[in-house]
């Protein structure tokens, strides 16, 4: 089997050390790759951009199949392209993805199939009406603010501040940071409880469950600072009791799937469900349309099964075929990001220590921002590098992948010390402020 996977980051890095494992793998691609990657795929430019162009080349390297890491690729139609020509692509169309593509359209989509979601105050399409809106008697506090499109993890805030909220609607009007996302606003209740992310892989019909993992969003300790694309991740069973899974099961993931094929949107790939662990049930914060980065770094070193074959099955409708298994214990993933960061990184630094941080035992080193120069890894953008290390326990999951990260240096960096060291058992009795 010839695969090619679409992307540059840590996911994509975890999914190709992942697919390499796979006897049916013959040959690994990697579209744009980076630096890391080449150590377990080929990596080929493209433009993820540019549908055609990404079809052409799959086309040119006469693969079997492609697996879409990114969202961006997805809202802009990459699998109807290859649908088009007859290609075998993981992922959904183009009318699928506006689960991800825009958060007006899944609040919708939740509310027409009874998913239980939050209450929402309203959709705005200029400042004046937003910010009118902020000063309604009908607004609660603490409120959640939304922008409709892609934002790379940075287009939501949850605040309790009127002028906090303010600030923040003009900036997404404004149009500079987050362009044409911002431009449509949605505002909705913020709810309290704990957050979980249940990820499946599902051919529309048949689905299978990733093992459940927690993100760390917040840039620093404590989870103080603004929110990024993920600083670490953690998994272990012991964080989703099996009562509430089959609550998140059947409440969730059925009524979705069903909603999706009512509305003439058969799915075939992952879905990824933020939710809200409240006093009152799950509730979903936001929908993916792929792997999280970097819940697949976690997630992926626990599977214990042919992931590249599981991927194919979803991708042909014979997903009913595969079956998963997972090493028991846990998993963690901690990030180290430039300086800068989440702001503007400073790129250009050389990264040292990849080598022993790989030695320790249970620990793999995923790259997402680096290129290789000679001999010598450097830093290309904000999140650099995914620690991540397997034990047999989450303290032994995070004690190996610490000692991992301690051995890598790079100028200016920084990586948050707690990620799985507050180990949260998600239930009803919960009252935590959504962040």
């Amino acid at each position: 089997m010839k695969i090619l996977i679409l992307g540059s980051g840590g996911r994509e890095h975890a999914m190709a050390w992942k697919c390499r494992q796979s006897p049916d793998a013959e040959k690994i691609w990697c579209a744009p790759g980076n630096g890391g990657i080449a150590l377990d795929a080929e990596c080929v430019p493209v433009n993820l951009n540019d549908v055609v162009a990404t079809a052409d080349l799959a086309e040119k390297l006469g693969v079997d199949l492609t697996i879409v890491g990114p969202e961006l690729p997805l809202v802009k139609g990459v699998v109807d392209e290859f649908a088009l020509r007859g290609l075998t692509i993981l992922g959904p169309s183009q009318k699928a993805a506006q689960l991800e593509g825009s958060k007006i359209f899944a609040k919708e989509f939740m509310e027409r199939h009874s998913i239980p979601t939050a209450d929402t105050y309203g959709t705005f399409e200029d400042k004046e009406s937003a910010s009118q809106a902020l000063r309604s008697a009908s607004v609660e506090w603490p409120l959640v603010i939304k922008a409709d499109g892609l934002c790379a993890g940075k287009g939501v805030l949850v605040t309790s501040s009127g002028k906090e909220a303010t600030e923040f609607v003009e900036k997404l009007f404004a149009g500079g940071e987050f362009g044409d996302a911002g431009k449509r606003v949605l505002y909705e209740q913020a709810l309290a409880g704990e957050e979980l992310s249940y990820i499946i892989l599902t051919d529309g019909e048949n689905f299978i469950s990733m093992v459940p993992t927690r993100d760390h969003k917040r840039a620093y300790d404590n989870d103080r600072g603004p929110n990024t694309g993920g600083m670490g991740t953690y998994s272990t069973d012991e964080i989703l009791p099996r009562e509430l899974e089959h609550e998140i099961v059947s409440g969730i993931v059925k009524p979705t799937l069903a909603g999706l094929r009512q509305e003439g949107m058969p799915y075939r790939g992952f879905i990824f469900l933020g939710l809200m662990i409240t006093k009152n049930g799950p509730k979903v914060l936001e929908y993916n349309c792929r792997l999280g980065d970097p819940e697949t770094q976690s997630i992926l070193l626990r599977a214990d099964f042919d992931f590249a074959r599981a991927c194919m099955n979803a991708a042909t409708g014979k997903l009913g075929d595969s079956r998963s298994s997972w090493f028991p214990g846990a998993s963690a993933c901690v990030v180290i990001a430039s300086e800068g960061y989440p702001g503007k990184p400073i790129v250009g630094q050389e990264i040292r220590g990849i080598e022993e941080a790989s030695k320790v035992a249970g620990a793999a080193v995923f790259h997402s921002g680096t290129k290789l120069d000679g001999n010598a890894y450097f830093t290309t953008g904000g999140r650099v590098l995914g620690v991540s290390a397997r034990g047999d326990s989450l303290s032994d999951a995070t004690n190996r992948a610490y000692d991992a990260a301690s051995r890598i240096r790079i100028s200016g960096s920084h990586y948050r010390q707690d990620i799985g060291r507050t180990k949260v058992s998600l239930g009803r009795a919960v009252d935590k402020a959504n962040g």
